[in-house]
């Protein structure tokens, strides 16, 4: 680990401040030792070394006293401003690949990919995402990691609060394929559920696999294919708790309906987790008195007694695992992604977090556009836009039927004058005739239902035509009327408008790093020096060795440690047994000598011998 971390330091060195470039690479070496160790010594933040007393930094730093804030805090902002974050970061992922080389009969290892958040509490405005541990909106940084099988940290990135997975993830994978070979196994959480971003990692040749959020499907009969349910897991008393069946699913690509994905599917339902059954569109309401018979329907009446309703209809709670790769029998995809969690998940809470990885470093930050109000004021432009053109287009639609109403009103109006005119000459005429009134009436009377019934569906086309001139001016002035409303919504959004800020991460980058660097470096340790029972073991259960008091002794080709025992006799066997892993392996220092553990003499004299040797 050190060569490779000195070497990116070298580089950044030669590139970049001149304080950092006269530093001798003695002293440049135990600085980026002193971030390295901050997190094993329980500090949080450079900061923290104002008051810091302890010898374990000098110890591990090869000095007689630590190093002050100022001097690390200096040399901190000096790595970051000279590109040492983005160097560290390739260190980093080039020593984590050479430390977990995958296994031999493994030819397609699987990597696991997920976002953190951690929050940033400014009195500027920062850009902000979920902090899902603790369920709200704030301004973060966003880190995206990158996990082997086994659970160990390879890569860590920051970016900006906002960024989404489906942007950090392409980012982190080009970063860490640098120094490894395509990355094909992918397991994302549901938020890198992303019809294009997926498309995206197929057309590369890679393989995800993935679980559907709640919004993309309704129940069973949202997947085609559906096979039969297996068991898949049991609880410690034998009762099935979980089954799984194998079906497909279209997801569609927005945009582009020729381009949907078709997805292998491992059915999950959780026997253990009722949830409310999907209503049916289709079905007939049901009322509160229908389970109801006889008396008992009379609500109405005195004395009648209410009864609980019946419980509502409830399923197994299902969850849909994908793959865009080839068909895996419906286990073992589902439990390729529940792997996740013990690997990733627990990784990132046992070790990373303990570690600090939710603690904030540098703060320096730069005005940017405001993106929340940017994304409002773009979605009211558009409508804006479109408003205006439908303003537009009614005010022409509206102008076409008015001309037209206007002609066919003074059409029909001259037509019908030509016809009564007509019928007034043909009744002239029958009076002249000497014609009974009573005929010349019924005979009048004839032709003028014929001429109103032919008018009639004239005069209908001129309402047509009014009715159509009407609903166009309502859209105008509606339109108008909206298109004001949107105008004070651009002012308002501009008056009310707050300036973001951008943070640099190039020193918070660093940081993590020290810290990923640190949790692998206790993962190895654990591995390769501790006792079998200790396989799964956390940060928290590891500290306490990591931080044992003793006594060291140093000669020509050894080192040789003597560590205090524990007051608890299995931790003492378990220390034992640390130190004699330890000799039999002969690790070697970086100066060449040899470590040698072993364990102090707790034998304590007796409290009655005491008083007899005072005596």
């Amino acid at each position: 680990m050190l060569p490779a971390l000195e070497q990116a330091l070298q580089r950044a060195a030669s590139s970049g401040d001149a304080r950092l470039a006269r530093t001798i690479p003695a002293t440049r070496r135990r600085l980026l030792l002193t971030l390295l160790f901050l997190s094993a010594v329980g500090l949080r933040r450079t900061w923290d070394l104002r008051g810091y007393t302890g010898t374990g930094l000098a110890l591990l730093t090869g000095r007689r006293q630590a190093y002050g804030y100022r001097t690390i805090e200096r040399f901190l902002a000096a790595l970051a401003a000279s590109g040492g974050a983005d160097l560290l970061t390739d260190a980093l992922a080039a020593w984590t690949t050479a430390l977990w080389p995958p296994a031999a009969d493994d030819a397609r290892p699987s990597f696991y990919i997920d976002g953190h958040r951690k929050a940033v509490y400014s009195a500027a405005l920062l850009p902000r995402g979920l902090v899902a541990r603790r369920g709200v909106v704030l301004g973060c940084r966003a880190l995206a990691l990158l996990h082997d099988a086994a659970g160990h940290p390879l890569l860590i990135t920051t970016h900006r609060g906002d960024t989404h997975l489906t942007v950090s993830a392409p980012a982190l994978l080009a970063r860490f394929e640098r120094r490894h070979p395509l990355v094909r196994g992918l397991i994302i959480d549901r938020e890198g559920l992303a019809a294009t971003f997926l498309r995206v990692l197929v057309d590369e040749g890679r393989q995800v696999i993935t679980v559907l959020r709640a919004d993309q499907y309704r129940s069973l009969a949202s997947f085609r294919e559906v096979g039969p349910f297996v068991p898949l897991r049991f609880d410690r008393h034998g009762a099935l708790i979980r089954e799984v069946a194998a079906a497909r699913y279209t997801l569609a690509v927005p945009d582009q309906p020729e381009e949907a994905l078709d997805l292998c599917v491992a059915l999950v339902r959780d026997l253990r987790r009722q949830v409310p059954c999907a209503p049916d569109p289709e079905a007939e309401p049901v009322c509160w008195t229908d389970d109801l018979e006889g008396e008992d329907r009379w609500w109405w009446e005195p004395g009648w007694v209410a009864t609980p309703l019946p419980a509502p209809a409830t399923e197994a709670k299902l969850i849909p695992i994908v793959t865009t790769g080839p068909a895996l029998d419906p286990r073992v995809l589902a439990e390729t992604y529940f792997h996740r969690w013990p690997a990733q998940e627990n990784a990132i809470r046992d070790f990373l977090i303990p570690l600090g990885i939710d603690t904030n470093h540098g703060y320096a930050k730069t005005a940017v556009v405001n993106s929340e109000v940017a994304k409002r004021r773009a979605a009211v432009e558009q409508r804006l836009a479109h408003v205006q053109r439908w303003a537009t287009g009614a005010r022409e639609r509206e102008r076409k039927a008015g001309v037209l109403y206007h002609r066919r009103w003074q059409q029909t109006k001259d037509y019908g004058e030509e016809l009564y005119r007509g019928l007034n000459d043909r009744m002239v005429a029958l009076e002249a005739q000497e014609l009974p009134p009573q005929e010349v009436k019924r005979r009048t009377r004839a032709d003028k239902a014929v001429i109103d019934a032919e008018l009639e569906g004239r005069w209908r086309r001129v309402a047509a035509a009014y009715d159509k001139s009407a609903t166009e001016a309502a859209k105008h002035r509606r339109y108008c009327r909206e298109q004001r409303e949107l105008l004070r919504k651009l002012e308002d959004l501009a008056a009310r408008e707050r300036v973001m800020y951008e943070l640099d991460n190039a020193k918070d980058q660093v940081m993590s790093v020290c810290k990923a660097a640190l949790a692998n470096l206790a993962m190895w340790v654990r591995d390769q020096y501790f006792p079998a029972a200790y396989a799964h073991a956390t940060w928290a259960r590891l500290m306490p060795f990591f931080r044992l008091p003793g006594r060291i002794i140093w000669a020509a080709d050894t080192v040789s440690v003597e560590l205090q025992p524990f007051n608890d006799r299995q931790l003492t066997r378990d220390l034992r047994l640390l130190c004699e892993r330890v000799c039999a392996a002969a690790p070697h220092l970086p100066d060449g000598r040899r470590l040698v553990f072993s364990l102090a003499d707790g034998a304590r004299p007796l409290l009655d011998e005491q008083q007899e040797a005072v005596a």
